[in-house]
């Protein structure tokens, strides 16, 4: 048999790691065990594996016994996708028991977990694999490779603004996600995925950064200062849909959401369909940032997570010229949808464009190769570059490592210290990169 993997975290995000081990790659590689705090997602995956890939069940393990699991199934690799502020812990136990380790984005939540991440890696010499998907998307890969040929010459700056709709973007103040501890708020889970490819585009690395942001459309203030006012904390028995937009019933159904949620709710009380509009939540949904790059590239980014359409507008203006890049796509839930229904959610609607506005000379539109899979068709090629045993050779460079991971996250993590202290924040004084491998 291949390599041998387990994953510790059986929410939403461990599925397209599951399916990808047990179909696509089942020849070179193998699931060895699961391991969360909650049973019943569990054995929701074993339910899984058996019904569509007609694979066994895999051994469960508490959270607890997660060592236990090391010892026992002695993985070669350890998949990390648990909640945002857990990734660290697990990575480093991982690397001390021997292990590589892959981890869902981001890398983790804050520079003390981040730093820890590095000292590990420097004590064991294991590897960390950070999952950025949108690396290879045909659209993004299409704009490294323009930067990386030298249509804008050297670039100088960068404007990018990404806005999330009242589907997908209300969704993180649902769940988990709505609070800083856990995530780290937009800035460091969602916009991870943005400054990262911003640093790939452009090769660099984050230097100063500066931000401002806040609550303003989301939580029980800003509804009440709209004259709304809702008296219930989440959505599952006490309202109709067709009453509130932003509401999400668990209750009923096959889906995989009410498998894993509604069901698991048992398990460990984790109420996944929380009121937008309600209290307790600590992250921000109105983000605006700068950041000047060590290689003298200015960035200006923006993050709504309440827009009425989904995408992002981007310019990379260079000695020779200007790249400007846009894409307007369906929203998705994750878990929410069937894999059917999730390609076509994505799908819905897609339009995108690469022009290229030469220093003296006519614009012209790219052509963007066409893909299939979630992620804009970056899902299928992330995957086998994971888990293919020879996978092809990629001019690129679009596989992620730790100080890859860590340079996305500084520049949210920066942005959130920034935010707090009203001053601009030198990425250096949290996490050193100089140096890294």
């Amino acid at each position: 048999m291949g390599k041998r993997y387990a994953l510790v975290g059986t929410g939403g995000r461990a599925v397209m790691f599951v399916d990808a081990i047990a179909d696509t790659y089942r020849e070179s590689s193998e699931l060895v065990g699961l391991c969360d705090v909650n049973p019943l997602r569990m054995g929701f995956y074993n339910d899984h594996l058996q019904q569509k890939h007609n694979h066994p069940p895999v051994p469960t393990y508490l959270a607890e016994d997660f060592d236990r699991m090391l010892e026992e199934q002695k993985p070669d690799v350890v998949i990390v996708t648990t909640i945002d502020c857990e990734h660290h812990q697990y990575i480093i136990r991982a690397m001390e028991a021997g292990c590589d380790a892959i981890s869902e984005k981001p890398m983790t939540t804050d520079a003390e977990k981040a730093r820890a991440i590095f000292s590990a890696i420097d004590r064991t010499g294991k590897s960390l694999r950070v999952t950025f998907n949108y690396r290879y998307t045909p659209l993004a890969t299409k704009v490294r490779e323009l930067i990386m040929e030298g249509t804008i010459g050297d670039p100088k700056a960068v404007s990018f603004s990404w806005v999330l709709d009242t589907s997908h973007g209300a969704d993180y103040f649902r769940r988990w996600h709505r609070e800083m501890d856990k995530s780290g708020g937009l800035l460091v889970h969602k916009a991870t995925h943005h400054f990262d490819l911003i640093n790939w585009w452009i090769d660099g690395r984050p230097e100063t950064v500066f931000a401002m942001g806040d609550l303003k459309f989301y939580g029980r203030e800003n509804a009440a200062a709209r004259g709304q006012t809702y008296d219930y904390d989440r959505y599952t028995g006490n309202v109709d849909p067709k009453d509130d937009p932003f509401a999400l019933i668990l209750e009923g159904g096959e889906s995989p959401m009410s498998k894993l949620y509604a069901e698991g709710e048992a398990a460990d009380g984790y109420i996944r369909d929380r009121n937008v509009f309600g209290d307790n939540i600590t992250i921000t949904d109105t983000m605006a940032v700068m950041v000047q790059y060590g290689n003298g590239v200015i960035l200006n980014y923006s993050l709504l997570a309440y827009s009425p359409w989904e995408g992002f507008r981007a310019a990379i203006t260079g000695s020779k010229g200007r790249i400007e890049v846009y894409e307007k796509h369906g929203s998705h839930i994750i878990m929410g949808q069937s894999d059917a229904e999730l390609a076509a959610a994505q799908e819905s609607g897609r339009d995108q464009y690469i022009t290229v506005f030469p220093m003296f000379g006519q614009p012209y539109d790219v052509e963007i190769p066409k893909a299939s899979g979630g992620h804009g068709g970056g899902d299928p090629v992330l995957l086998e570059d994971i888990f293919s045993p020879n996978p092809p050779n990629d001019p690129f460079r679009r596989a992620a490592g730790h100080v890859d991971g860590a340079a996305s996250i500084l520049v949210g993590i920066s942005a959130n210290e920034s935010m707090r202290t009203g001053q601009a924040v030198r990425c250096e004084d949290l996490v050193p990169l100089a140096g890294s491998s």
